[in-house]
């Protein structure tokens, strides 16, 4: 046969700088769209061979290296193509308007289309001309009597079909490196980006470097991974082999979950719940997306809703287009689907776990804690089903659910408490009144200061079922519990007393401190500090959400115990009028122990703390006989 040309039809001769620029920062994708068409290639053929009745051999991709001639060969054992086949689905691109798209994306300036172009007009295979300066296909189909074809591209609108000694089924791409692909010749740079996105591909991949005489095929990917296995015929061991394999440098994970749907949708995967390391920043992207076991994606955003971004493992689906971009995903009708199925496994799989192995469910609670509380606060099926198995540490540092809690308040003081949770912030709220509460029988929640103020504001507002969600600070509601309604006749003159040496003139101070006098049952407690239960939960919020320097100032109100002995007798000393810097010295103590049982003392104030607490010590051992 003699050399035939042709040109590809495309009417615009910018295409091939236009797939070079825009693609260009992504340019070793060509490895994974060449080596997924030989896989479609082979998979067309064992499909046909089945339906006729025929055998085939088992599907093969070949790839070898030799960076002294400055060439990348693949080449696949699947269906081949006839030159008619060729000039079809090559050299016409199957261009439908091709030249308005491109114009359209110049006239809007856009140059981070690629990943549109790509999936609007399968360019993929001429991702190769970002490394290639030009390249061959040798194919033979394997439709009985057809004969070999080869055509040849310099990276230009023109081409040129000529005879193939090719003598064996398939097809064979030939790519003469160019500068901009220099660094792919490198059998080790080519080895990891093969890996990269070929590591679980279904047909065996081979890797030659024709550089090394003594180089042998390296087989590259492992063809059958694990999702694609009956989950009953795996052991954990399988699984946590498997984890070490994709995660090499993670801890053990706590536990997984095994993917398997084909309707209406197809998936399979293994999403893995990794155990959090404190020291170690939380890292994003570690579900790997693939279609039809090819590497697609790190980036699952629209597959997988952000709070269940903490896990790790792989998501594998021929319903997610292989070439992925944030537009393509937000339209596609089958992600909303596939994002559900998720998230219901999740929430199923965890309640599973709540139900059969609480013991087990506990242990791993604080590793999953973050996620879960985050997934009820954004994802409302996924609170319907898990609100209820949120776990919170009580008084005796048992972990409870809420419903737990609720069960555990004495019958004598429900009423007052009308389905209230008590809530302890954790290094902020006074120990001292968590103690007293403990005393009457009365549990209270230990909260964090970062999710937990969002968590129990949504509960608050989004009602599940006929129970209502009403959480309140230790500080705010121990009155309604503990203070005694009685009053002394030193009460006012105490409040004063207080008023005058913590206060006194200072207009400032009496804008973020106030006191009270309130007799609690415990006389042990000398004092405590109470502030306002919607500007805390503001504070706490605004902190959490990093915005600490746009917090309100928080007016706090020292509640003084005028049943405590040291506030009995700091009171006759003032009043004697001989002690009275001793008296004020108490004062302050007193203050400072408040402060010290809640959210802590500023380096300055503990050293003033200190130096009064010395200077205290040593006038009152002059009353010691």
């Amino acid at each position: 046969m003699s050399n035939r040309k042709g040109s590809i039809s495309v009417k615009t001769n910018d295409i091939f700088p236009i797939i070079k620029k825009w693609l260009y920062s992504e340019h070793d994708i060509f490895i994974r769209e060449l080596v997924s068409n030989a896989s479609d290639a082979i998979t067309k053929r064992q499909t046909i061979a089945r339906s006729q009745g025929h055998e085939t051999p088992a599907g093969k991709i070949k790839i070898e290296v030799n960076k002294s001639e400055r060439i990348i060969t693949i080449e696949d054992n699947g269906i081949g193509l006839t030159e008619s086949e060729v000039e079809k689905y090559i050299a016409q691109l199957a261009f439908s308007g091709a030249e308005e798209f491109v114009q359209k994306m110049k006239d809007m300036g856009k140059t981070n289309t690629k990943d549109e172009i790509i999936g609007k007009f399968g360019l993929g295979f001429y991702s190769a001309f970002m490394v290639a300066e030009k390249v061959e296909v040798e194919s033979l189909s394997m439709t009985p009597g057809s004969t070999p074809t080869k055509w040849t591209c310099l990276g230009d609108t023109d081409y040129t079909f000529s005879d193939s000694q090719k003598n064996e089924i398939g097809t064979k791409i030939t790519l003469f490196i160019s500068n901009d692909g220099e660094e792919f010749l490198d059998k080790w740079k080519f080895q990891e980006t093969l890996s990269h996105y070929c590591d679980f591909m279904p047909y065996q991949i081979t890797l030659k470097d024709l550089n090394d005489k003594d180089a042998v095929e390296q087989t590259i990917n492992e063809t059958d991974p694990l999702w694609k296995k009956d989950p009953t015929s795996l052991q954990d061991e399988d699984y946590k082999t498997f984890y070490k394999k994709m995660f090499p440098m993670e801890a053990e994970p706590l536990f997984w979950l095994h993917l398997n749907v084909d309707h209406p949708f197809t998936l399979q995967g293994i999403l893995f719940f990794p155990k959090l390391n404190p020291n170690k920043p939380i890292q994003e992207n570690g579900i790997k997306l693939y279609s039809k076991q090819v590497f697609v994606s790190d980036n699952v955003k629209n597959v997988v809703p952000d709070f269940l971004g903490l896990l790790k493992g792989a998501i594998d689906s021929t319903d997610i287009p292989l070439n992925v971009s944030r537009s393509a995903l937000q339209g596609d009708p089958n992600i909303k689907k596939i994002s559900n199925y998720i998230i219901k496994k999740v929430s199923e799989s965890l309640k599973k776990l709540f139900n059969n192995d609480r013991e087990r469910f506990e242990k791993v609670w604080e590793d999953i804690v973050l996620f879960v509380k985050y997934g009820c606060m954004q994802d409302e099926k996924f609170d319907e089903v898990m609100r209820k198995f949120v776990l919170f540490k009580n008084s005796d540092s048992k972990l409870v659910t809420l419903d737990e809690y609720q069960a555990s308040i004495p019958e004598n003081v429900k009423e007052k408490l009308n389905n209230t949770y008590i809530y302890f912030e954790k290094n902020l709220s006074d120990e001292s009144l968590r103690k007293q509460l403990l005393q009457e029988n009365i549990q209270v929640l230990e909260t964090d200061q970062y999710i937990d103020p969002h968590f129990t504001q949504h509960c608050e507002y989004k009602k599940l079922g006929e129970l209502t969600y009403k959480f309140s600070a230790i500080d705010s509601i121990i009155e309604t519990l503990l203070e005694s309604s009685e009053t002394t006749p030193d009460d006012i003159k105490i409040k004063d007393f207080f008023r005058q040496v913590l206060i006194g003139d200072n207009k400032d101070l009496e804008t973020k401190l106030d006191v009270e006098v309130k007799g609690l049952k415990n006389a042990s407690s000398s004092a405590y500090f109470k502030v306002d239960e919607s500007m805390k939960r503001f504070q706490q919020m605004t902190k959490s959400m990093g915005q600490s320097t746009f917090a309100m100032p928080l007016k706090k109100t020292l509640i003084v115990n005028p049943r405590n002995p040291l506030i009995q007798n700091a009171l006759k000393i003032w009043e004697k009028g001989e002690k009275k810097e001793l008296a004020e010295k108490i004062c302050h103590h007193v203050q400072d122990l408040a402060s010290l049982s809640s959210e802590g003392l500023t380096s300055e104030e503990k050293e003033k703390f200190v130096t009064r607490s010395q200077s205290l010590v040593q006038e009152l051992s002059q009353f010691i006989v």
